[in-house]
């Protein structure tokens, strides 16, 4: 269409420069929603394995039964599952210790439940950074690329004797596009983060109240054994 906004035609004929400055933000952003994406789908595998195993979990299940099809998933086994195994099997562990107290033993499991938690959290958090990166640096990329393109446009004013807005239009073009560019990889990169942080932190949480509510029940399986 004539005398429209062509914006491929203006980012091809943009200066090396700014050309540079636009690919950049367009690899930022490919690599932003890849790990959007990914990471979304990530997370609602994560709370919906949370809460299928806490069903399954408070349903009554025998505990070394419910161990027992946990272990026999083989590298399957993420999740609130992972931190349930790591604390059974020391528990289990400890218990084979006919010397550990019930201290000792607890100790034990807890110990092994935080460090499977927060592997589990670890994974979860992963790739979380570039996204915060992407979303600080995204607009000072393209502002550089701003910058550039109006030091173009003042240098062809000061070549020129009869200014026109044709001489300046195509630089002040592929600088407002570059600043563009930034923001459309930065304001999906910092929307994301926040969202999924929060996430994260919710399922954190969640792993900490089921590691305490499981610790309780290993104390209480002891008594019961004791008492037979």
């Amino acid at each position: 269409m004539n005398g429209g906004l062509n914006v491929f035609e203006i980012i091809k004929d943009a200066s090396w420069p700014v050309t540079l400055v636009m690919l950049a933000l367009l690899v930022f952003s490919f690599l932003s929603w890849v790990i959007i994406v990914r990471k979304y789908m990530q997370l609602k595998a994560a709370m919906q394995n949370a809460e299928s195993f806490e069903e399954r979990f408070w349903s009554g299940a025998d505990l070394a039964q419910l161990f027992r099809e946990v272990s026999n998933n083989g590298g399957d086994t993420g999740g609130m599952e992972s931190i349930f195994e790591s604390g059974f099997r020391e528990f289990v562990r400890q218990r084979q210790r006919r010397s550990a107290d019930v201290r000792t033993v607890i100790e034990g499991s807890e110990r092994a439940m935080r460090v499977a938690g927060t592997k589990e959290i670890g994974t979860l958090e992963r790739n979380l950074e570039f996204l915060a990166n992407v979303g600080s640096i995204s607009p000072y990329v393209g502002l550089f690329g701003t910058v550039w393109g109006i030091m173009g446009a003042f240098q062809g004013l000061g070549e020129m004797k009869d200014v026109t807005i044709a001489v300046v239009a195509p630089h002040i073009s592929e600088a407002l596009i570059a600043t563009a560019m930034g923001l459309f990889a930065a304001i999906p990169a910092v929307w994301a983060y926040n969202r999924y942080a929060n996430k994260v932190e919710r399922v954190a949480s969640r792993y900490e109240v089921f590691q305490e509510e499981f610790s309780s029940v290993l104390q209480r399986q002891i008594q019961i054994d004791e008492n037979h």
